[in-house]
Formats: C-alpha cells, sequence, structure tokens
C-alpha cells in the first residue's frame, strides 16, 4: 500500500506523480523495525527537498510518517519514501511554492544471496547526479540495453574523460593490488551503503580511468539493497568476485549497527 501522511493514497495525487514525474526519493533497506544508516537517508531526503524544491522539510514530521507506515509490519524490506508535490503540474511548476508530501511504499527485498553482477559500460551521466531523483528513463533505458547485451546491468563513464563514475542505481568500489579500496573520483550520487563503508575503514577517492581496469583484481557494487555486491566482469574485464577484501567489507557492512525507526 502507498501512503502520505498515513493515509492511503488517492488515484489523484498518484496520477500527479505519474504524470509529471518531478520528485526524489530514498530506499532503505528494514530489517525488523531498523535500518543501517536511518539517519543518512533522512538527511538524503532533507537535503534533496532543498535542492528538488528549495523547501526544508520538517524531520520529525518525516520520522513519524515512516512509523506509522511501517507500524505492525515484521521482517525484512525495501522502503521507498518518495517525496513529491500532488498539487505540481507541467503547467504551474516553478511558479508556485511546493509543498512536497511523502509517498511511502515498500516491496519484498531479494531472498538470499546475489550472483557476482556482470556490467557493460555507456558513456553517461545522470541529470543532477548528487539528487536521487524520480527521472530514471534514461538510466533504466541504458539498463535495458545493456541486458539486451547479456550483462546484468550498466556502468556509467564520462563521457569526456571515460572515468568510471556510477552503476544505474548503485555506487561503485575497486580493490587495487595491494588491497586498497578505490572509490571513483566523479559525479555521483552518494550512496547510504557507501557512506557507511567509508565511515568504517580507510579507503581512498580517485579517478578511475575505464582503460586502466585491467590492473585492477577486484570490483564491487553497493547499496542499501545489495549491500556489498561482487563484479566479477565489466565488459570484457574479468574481477575476482571471491577476493577476500570484498567478503571482509560484506562483513563490515553486516557488523554496522541498525538504527530503530
Amino acid at each position: 500500500m502507498a501512503t502520505i501522511h498515513g493515509i492511503e493514497a488517492t488515484a489523484a495525487q498518484l496520477n500527479a506523480l505519474a504524470l509529471t514525474g518531478y520528485g526524489h526519493f530514498t530506499s532503505m533497506h528494514v530489517e525488523d523495525g531498523a535500518v543501517r544508516g536511518f539517519d543518512l537517508h533522512l538527511e538524503r531526503l532533507v537535503s534533496n527537498a532543498k535542492t528538488v524544491f528549495d523547501t526544508d522539510l520538517d524531520r520529525d514530521s518525516l520520522v513519524t510518517d515512516i512509523r506509522a507506515a511501517i507500524a505492525g509490519s515484521s521482517g525484512s524490506y525495501t522502503l521507498r519514501v518518495t517525496m513529491f508535490d500532488p498539487t505540481i503540474n507541467l503547467g504551474n511548476i516553478g511558479t508556485v511554492a511546493a509543498q512536497p508530501v511523502p509517498l511511502i511504499t515498500s516491496r519484498p527485498s531479494g531472498g538470499g544471496s546475489l550472483p557476482p553482477l556482470r556490467a557493460k559500460t555507456i558513456a553517461f551521466q545522470r541529470d543532477t547526479p548528487e539528487v536521487k531523483h524520480v527521472g530514471l528513463f534514461s538510466t533504466l533505458h541504458h539498463r535495458v540495453t545493456a541486458k539486451k547485451a547479456g550483462f546484468d546491468d550498466v556502468l556509467f563513464t564520462d563521457p569526456i574523460s571515460t572515468n568510471i563514475s556510477e552503476g544505474s542505481t548503485w555506487n561503485i568500489g575497486f580493490i587495487t593490488a595491494d588491497g586498497t579500496v578505490i572509490w571513483p573520483d566523479a559525479p555521483v550520487l552518494p550512496g547510504v551503503t557507501m557512506k557507511l563503508l567509508q565511515a568504517s575503514g580507510a579507503d581512498e577517492q580517485r579517478s578511475v580511468p575505464l582503460d586502466q581496469i585491467g590492473d585492477i583484481p577486484a570490483a564491487f557494487a553497493t547499496n542499501a539493497s545489495i549491500g556489498v555486491r561482487p563484479i566479477s566482469a565489466i565488459d570484457h574485464h574479468s574481477f575476482d568476485p571471491e577476493h577476500p577484501v570484498i567478503a571482509d567489507l560484506q562483513r563490515t557492512y553486516a557488523a554496522i549497527p541498525t538504527q530503530r525507526i
């Protein structure tokens, strides 16, 4: 069920989001009412609301709405909070003061561990990459293209420099020959899982040229839904999905305490 302020969303409200498609969101993995990095998800919603709607969200009210949406639920699932204004349309956008509301939905989490990811690179940069916005058409279209080519997903590279940036809905990290974790220094969405891992250990952030990944032994993808997922291939380059540093990162992430909503 989709709710707004604890009440089931109406068709008219959902039409506004579907037909105008202007808003932003965050998705979090809930485990028995708790989330890793819940404060970072709230921070993302507040920060993105300022960028997208030029408005200051009431953090306490947002938490109240999320609590109401998950009341009585248990187990593990993915919760999405989408901020949009049901009064905005293509005609009045930018001329009225926005009053975004949280549309809260959930879906089952994928069961079991996922197989290593195979990614196809495409020269592309998302619009406003620092915002987790609802404009997903180009991203998903490139994912479809990658799947038709026999890959699992798409990995973006800068159209000019060819440096690697991010996956369709995930951040990417690399592991060098000496075991150092490298995050691409590029315009990307600052993922919550990536931030949690960065705060838990030593790593580096630097440019990762596509033509130099052949010298890198391992790579992995991160987001709130998949945690840390090994990457076995990028284009024709193979990587070690069982690299010990990946296992260390998975243990590190699993050990991060969850925060009660």
